[in-house]
């Protein structure tokens, strides 16, 4: 049935367009390029652009966004490379993406990333009292509309543009969750967000534990104060939680490396020249307690330069499930005008010279999160028996 719908469709619009052709439609020249380019934007392309504009001008009778207009056809140069890690962002924007770097934006208050075997967005963390907990959202929830739009095919840049764009500050989002039937609906508020990368505490036995949300300009900082804290209270093993921590800046990932790894190389990336860059350790504040670090699914990008490295140089256990497997990384280029682009510039390989885009990195000790504990905003310590594992690993750890 589905099927003869859409074929009767099909027809039907073809028989408007072309019945169309004969009410005296005029038919725009575009010229074309006699000269091979390998260009998308050439004179040809820039010519065919403005006669796009001249017929919505003439023809469309809605109202028109020229600002929204340009902006779109930057974005569909971005989008049409297939990356869901390319983007352009506009002034505003780019401003925003400066901002949530820094550790405070204005939104929703949870994580999202896209499922790159299904292309769906998932909430990965809703931070305790930011609206989108206080709506009811919970990690593992399934993005399907925002505002009533499909978002299926979306980039998840498109995504988040969308959030942030809704109207009257509110955004009213579809989700599947498991185990629902039906389909869930929240209102949740735009506001003022103060993002917390990091929180620790003392676990039993003089062990530390630290918890790195982000890699945002504010986690070195606040790890080293959480660092210091545990130490003076005496913490003889730590354990450092990157799980569902989605990566974030290099600089800021790798001045946390440093004052862990002995002197050597923490990372290095190659372009598609194949030009190499490496980033070292000092080794002058090598860490000498026992670590283990919790990973899974959801750790990505610079969290898995983070575990590949220590897991390179021995440095801690890592204990979980296999990590996300992004080993490229994406600079972002401003333009003049404020506006900036995102685009994939190189892959990153660990200090052993591994590769783990496509594969992520597989734990030393793997161990799966007790089945319907991932749809929990917070987990007590008793429950989490993936932290309970790392209590158990650390301890094993005979310290140097």
């Amino acid at each position: 049935m589905g099927q003869k719908k859409f074929a009767k469709g099909f027809i039907l619009g073809m028989a408007v367009t072309l019945a169309a052709g004969g009410v005296g439609l005029k038919v725009y020249d575009v010229a074309e390029d006699k000269k091979e380019s390998k260009n998308a934007v050439n004179d040809v392309s820039m010519e065919k652009a403005k006669l796009i504009e001249e017929i919505i001008d003439e023809r469309y009778t809605g109202e028109v966004d020229k600002e929204l207009m340009e902006a779109d056809m930057y974005k569909g140069m971005m989008i049409s490379l297939g990356d869901p890690y390319s983007a352009y962002y506009t002034a505003e924007e780019y401003e925003e993406l400066n901002t949530e770097t820094t550790g405070a934006y204005k939104g929703i208050g949870v994580v999202m990333q896209m499922q790159m075997d299904t292309g769906m967005v998932k909430v990965v963390r809703c931070y305790e009292g930011a609206p989108g907990a206080k709506a009811g959202l919970l990690p593992e929830d399934i993005l399907v509309q925002v505002n009533g739009e499909d978002i299926s095919g979306l980039e998840l840049s498109e995504v988040v543009d969308r959030v942030k764009g809704s109207k009257d500050e509110v955004a009213h989002l579809t989700v599947v969750r498991e185990g629902e039937e039906d389909y869930l609906e929240f209102d949740v508020p735009l506001e003022e967000v103060n993002i917390p990368v990091v929180a620790h505490e003392m676990l039993e036995d003089n062990i530390g534990y630290i918890s790195l949300y982000e890699f945002t300009e504010q986690t070195e900082p606040q790890y080293l104060e959480a660092f210091e804290d545990l130490k003076n209270q005496g913490m003889e093993r730590l354990i450092i939680d990157v799980r569902n921590n989605p990566g974030g800046l290099l600089t800021s990932v790798c001045g946390i490396l440093n004052d862990i790894l002995p002197e050597g190389l923490i990372v290095y990336t190659e372009d598609k020249e194949g030009t190499r860059e490496e980033i070292d350790s000092d080794g002058k504040n090598e860490l000498d307690i026992p670590l283990a670090v919790l990973v899974n699914g959801n750790s990505a990008s610079a969290s898995e330069i983070f575990a590949g490295a220590i897991q390179d140089y021995e440095k801690g256990t890592i204990v979980g499930t296999t990590t996300f497997g992004k080993g490229i990384v994406q600079s972002v280029l401003p333009l003049s005008d404020g506006s900036a682009v995102k685009t994939t510039t190189a892959k990153y390989y660990t200090p052993k010279g591994r590769c783990i885009h496509g594969t992520g990195i597989t734990p030393d000790v793997e161990v799966e999160l007790t089945k319907g504990l991932e749809q929990k905003a917070e987990l007590t310590r008793q429950e989490d028996n993936q932290l309970q594992k790392a209590v158990e690993t650390v301890k094993s750890i005979k310290e140097k």
